[in-house]
């Protein structure tokens, strides 16, 4: 059995995962414990601790009591009671480290309140959870249709099918009591399973679900935070933070845990600075606190009636000092005598003796060949411009005479045939000319024949 994020090899061993295909806490190093007493032998005399404990889906864990002895290893599948039925989970600590667990947890010894290991899981037992697990994802989406179709306001975050199948527990987070008797009636018409509905805070809800924060790991709420202390925004005053609540919240929406990781450290520190709401009294004006830096012990006032002035960076023990004098009464000046002035560091100084050490050395190279072959370039192009030129040249002078001497050789083979067109020219005149002169002397035949008699 692994987890939906790893692939498996042949042999069922997830690759690139170091918990040998027993990974089914529904990510990889999920609330995860070492036990460093796994290689500490037991005195003479005593037996190992029969109780264990069980990692579900998402980072759930419970404690269970194994009577039958059963040798049991952690990622081992076992099936364990509880009611009705039995579930499915994996074993994640054995032996003595289980009892500072179970201190830690608040979760007491006795027999009747813990409950049994039934056995190692089987071949039926594994497939029955791996079809129970498959069908969350549908169920989850379902449900949501009925309460949005009910119109409750309640969000539903995860979906969680027992072992055996026979039951299934919903999580959801709601600001407001909700009254869902017929939503569970619709879901047990519809999924045929015992169903049971559990309410969790919006962290928890992000610890189950999972995801990255903005620092780029993995939420803490789901790798290893298990108690969620209250977080409030004088842990941010203190740590000299913007109060943006963009940047102070977690994907929860509410602040993030790890505001409070460096708290104590800061409150330790904060105790050798003055009290920041006691002004500096000057001949200028009193001189009130603006920002301070806790790693560097630096503190930056600026003068109330002169807002020209720039911010003035002073020591812890100076301010603690011009608090003193001001008690005793003596009058300041300025702050600017004071102020603490910014060392200025020399930067090492290498000798460049071969040019090798400048980052720019390669361009000039670069440009100075780009420069060379754009002259080779250009003057290429101008020698063939120029060829091509002298040959458009020569070709307009070939063709110049050729045209020429054409012209030439028509206007002399033209000469006798122009006379000749013009003798036919004046042969046919003279020919039209004789055959009018005929007409006019020659009568008129086609009159008519006058009938009348003298």
């Amino acid at each position: 059995m692994s987890c939906t994020n790893c692939s498996n090899n042949s042999s069922g061993v997830p690759n690139g995962c170091k918990s040998n295909g027993n990974c089914a806490s529904g990510g990889c190093d999920k609330m995860s414990v070492f036990n460093w007493l796994s290689d500490i032998q037991l005195p003479s005399g005593k037996s190992e601790f029969d109780v264990i404990e069980v990692s579900f889906k998402n980072g759930r864990k419970g404690f269970y009591r194994n009577e039958k002895n059963l040798s049991l290893y952690k990622g081992d599948a076992i099936a364990v009671e509880t009611s009705p039925g039995y579930d499915m989970g994996v074993v994640s600590l054995t032996g003595g480290l289980v009892k500072h667990q179970m201190k830690r947890k608040n979760v007491r010894e006795k027999a009747h309140e813990l409950r049994k290991v039934y056995r190692k899981a089987t071949e039926d037992d594994l497939s029955k959870w791996k079809d129970a697990r498959e069908k969350e994802f549908e169920t989850m989406h379902e449900a949501r249709e009925l309460i949005v179709k009910l119109k409750l306001r309640m969000k539903l975050g995860d979906v969680e099918y027992q072992g055996d199948g026979n039951k299934a527990t919903f999580y959801y987070t709601a600001e407001q009591r909700v009254d869902f008797r017929e939503l569970i009636k619709m879901m047990a018409e519809r999924f045929k399973i015992k169903i049971e509905m559990r309410q969790i805070g919006s962290r928890q809800e992000a610890g189950r679900l999972g995801g990255l924060g903005t620092c780029g790991r993995e939420l803490c709420c789901s790798t290893w935070l298990n108690d969620f202390r209250s977080v409030s925004t004088s842990a941010a005053r203190y740590q000299q933070l913007a109060l943006n609540p963009q940047k102070l919240s977690g994907q929860c929406g509410k602040l993030k845990c790890c505001l409070n990781f460096e708290l104590d450290q800061y409150t330790e520190a904060l105790k050798e600075f003055p009290d920041t709401r006691k002004p500096i009294q000057t001949a200028k004006g009193a001189a009130f606190h603006i920002k301070t830096d806790v790693f560097k012990r630096l503190m930056w006032y600026i003068v109330k009636s002169d807002f020209k002035s720039n911010i003035i960076c002073l020591s812890v023990d100076r301010v603690l000092e011009l608090q003193k004098m001001n008690k005793s009464g003596d009058k300041i000046e300025s702050l600017t005598d004071f102020a603490e002035v910014a060392e200025v560091k020399d930067e090492p100084q290498y000798s460049n003796v071969v040019g090798q050490d400048d980052l720019t050395r390669f361009d000039n190279k670069f440009k100075k060949k780009k420069k060379k072959r754009n002259n080779r370039n250009k003057n290429r192009s101008n020698s063939n411009q120029k060829k091509s030129n002298t040959n458009q040249k020569q070709r307009t002078n070939n063709t110049s005479q050729k045209k020429q001497e054409g012209t030439g050789k028509k206007e002399g083979n033209s000469q006798p045939r122009n006379k000749n067109n013009n003798r036919r020219k004046n042969n046919r005149r003279n020919n039209n000319k004789q055959g009018d002169s005929k007409n006019t002397n020659t009568p008129n035949t086609n009159k008519p024949k006058d009938n009348t008699t003298d």
